[in-house]
């Protein structure tokens, strides 16, 4: 065989171990498949690995409501990992945590995934986060595991449009306009009884007391005119 030929084969199979490599590389936790965008915030410690992390607010910057912390985490160890807490240091927002229907943690089984955040999955509320976070910035979140302890990382907050639509948090209607007061239905029942009393004049004053003074009668006139 020429040196020629011998290169260009030795080039092919260089090619040929390249995508074999590649193709192996995708078939892990990392792969494609599983919805790993390279804007996301990602980590790994220990036997850990959280990807696709997000805070993700309401998708309408002028709507009052929760925000979410979404978020996959793999468990490469032999324990399973159970996450206790999610803070968000320099904020005073709690993020209260939900696990799945029919769990009564977020564990994260060995071998195994958790996710946080979407349909049937478990949850991680932000009360009031779009007052306490700003579209488009970097938010330092602390994840606190049962064997690892506390991991950081700095994610993106971004509102529930687009590809974040199925895991963030829902709309939350506008209140309806107060309705006016109703006044009090019915009347009041029953009259009051009796007559108010009136204060008792000083006696012998019948004028002081609002009577009329008494007319003299015609025989009582007659007789006083013979008297005189």
């Amino acid at each position: 065989m020429s040196s020629s030929l011998r290169r260009g084969a030795l080039a092919g199979a260089a090619i040929v171990f390249s995508i074999a490599s590649l193709s192996a590389c995708g078939a892990g936790n990392d792969a494609q498949t599983l919805g790993v965008r390279p804007d996301n915030a990602a980590t790994a410690v220990d036997n850990l690995k959280l990807q696709n992390v997000n805070v993700i607010t309401q998708p309408k910057p002028d709507v009052k409501g929760p925000a979410v912390v979404a978020l996959t985490i793999f468990n490469d160890g032999v324990k399973p990992q159970t996450l206790e807490s999610i803070t968000l240091p320099g904020s005073d927002a709690k993020v209260k945590l939900t696990p799945a229907k029919g769990s009564k943690a977020l564990t994260v089984p060995a071998q195994g995934r958790l996710i946080i955040g979407g349909r049937d999955n478990a949850s991680a509320v932000i009360e009031n986060g779009n007052q306490e976070m700003n579209n488009g910035s970097n938010r330092e979140v602390v994840f606190r595991f049962s064997e690892t302890g506390d991991v950081k990382l700095r994610a993106l907050v971004v509102p529930a449009t687009n590809y974040f639509k199925d895991f963030g948090p829902t709309e939350v209607p506008k209140p309806s306009p107060s309705e006016p007061t109703k006044s009090p239905s019915g009347s009041p029942t029953g009259t009051p009884t009796g007559t108010p009393a009136s204060p008792e004049a000083p006696a012998g004053d019948t004028e002081a007391a609002g009577s009329e003074p008494e007319q003299p009668t015609d025989s009582a006139s007659a007789s006083h005119s013979a008297g005189h």
